[in-house]
């Protein structure tokens, strides 16, 4: 029996976001402590096996509420369903014929749900790389993030930037830059200006989570787009000043400015919180964070933090500082 599988790994929004959803730029990289994980195999049937997140049986109804609020509505059964159905329509468009086999697919993951680390993409990406090896179908790389993107923008209607997808297909550290004038179309689908930057000139990076609050990405932003659409001023000139600090932020990573990247990260936060409504304990974990002396800011919608530390030391004041408002602190991976 052939068995494939695939792994895609969270992420961390350095500069930028949330830019990227409104023509921006961003610089995010890719966090490897935490992962979604796919294996499909052959099978008689198209079988998808729930996953422990995928909760259809509770102990009360004050435990299904807890649920709901902790983690939404839906698990990760409609992601898997809507990315087999993309691919099978990407195929579709470009006449390749699939296989008549069959599989059963199943996922896990250790991402930490609601806290804007980008785990909902990581499933759609490990899917769709164990499709594309089951059925013999490359995909152009610079291809794959638009139609990952579809996948829950068109297909599932969920509100997403593009940075996820991006930094979970190429891995390691990328600078992405989406101005409307940029576009390209790749196999029928839009893609942008990606370029990597160098890892090894990043500094210590840390990523801190709560360990018991979360929030949807959808919640998080909220009218932030609708105000962007209206016009409204600061929204549109936050969403240029977050774009042009990723752009800055790219020539510091390339000199080796990690001091500069390290202002520009804690800038980054004061933009967006100009224009967001934050509840009290998000803003709580960064201004923690940096009472230590380090930057901080979202790694994405808010519920994690991500930022820069200067020695051993710092670290272990930062965790046990973290610590003590109900975070879970740790390096961040990324080789």
């Amino acid at each position: 029996m052939r068995i494939i599988r695939k792994r895609a790994y969270a992420r961390a929004g350095l500069l930028g976001n949330p830019s990227d959803g409104y023509g921006g730029r961003t610089i995010s990289v890719i966090v490897r402590n935490f992962w979604a994980e796919v294996v499909l195999y052959e099978w008689d049937t198209v079988e998808i096996v729930l996953a422990e997140d995928d909760r259809a049986r509770f102990r009360s109804v004050q435990d299904l509420s807890r649920d709901v609020s902790l983690h939404g509505y839906y698990g990760g059964i409609r992601l898997i369903k809507a990315t087999i159905k993309r691919f099978v329509d990407y195929c579709k468009a470009r006449g390749i014929s699939l296989s008549d086999q069959n599989f059963s697919v199943r996922y896990a993951s250790n991402i930490p749900r609601q806290t804007g680390l980008a785990g909902s993409s990581a499933i759609i990406i490990a899917l769709l790389r164990c499709l594309m090896e089951f059925y013999g179908v490359p995909i152009p790389i610079e291809a794959q993030p638009g139609l990952a993107l579809s996948v829950e923008r068109d297909e599932l209607g969920i509100a997403a930037g593009c940075q996820d997808r991006v930094i979970q297909v190429y891995e390691g550290l990328m600078f992405m830059d989406f101005d409307p004038s940029l576009e390209r179309i790749v196999e029928g689908i839009p893609s942008f200006h990606f370029e990597r930057l160098p890892i090894e000139n990043l500094p210590p990076l840390y990523l801190a989570y709560h360990q018991s609050l979360g929030e949807p990405t959808e919640v998080f932003h909220g009218d932030i787009r609708k105000r962007f659409q209206s016009g409204e001023e600061a929204v549109t000139t936050a969403m240029r000043h977050l774009a042009r600090l990723a752009l800055e932020g790219r020539d510091a990573l390339l000199a080796g400015d990690v001091k500069q990247l390290g202002r520009m990260m804690n800038e980054n936060f004061d933009i967006r919180r100009s224009i967001y409504q934050l509840p009290a304990w998000q803003v709580e974990m960064v201004e923690a964070a940096r009472s230590c002396g380090v930057n901080s800011k979202f790694s994405g919608s808010g519920g994690a933090i991500v930022g820069s530390y200067a020695n051993e030391a710092k670290f272990l004041e930062l965790r046990e500082k973290l610590n003590g408002i109900g975070l879970h602190t740790v390096k961040l991976q990324i080789v």
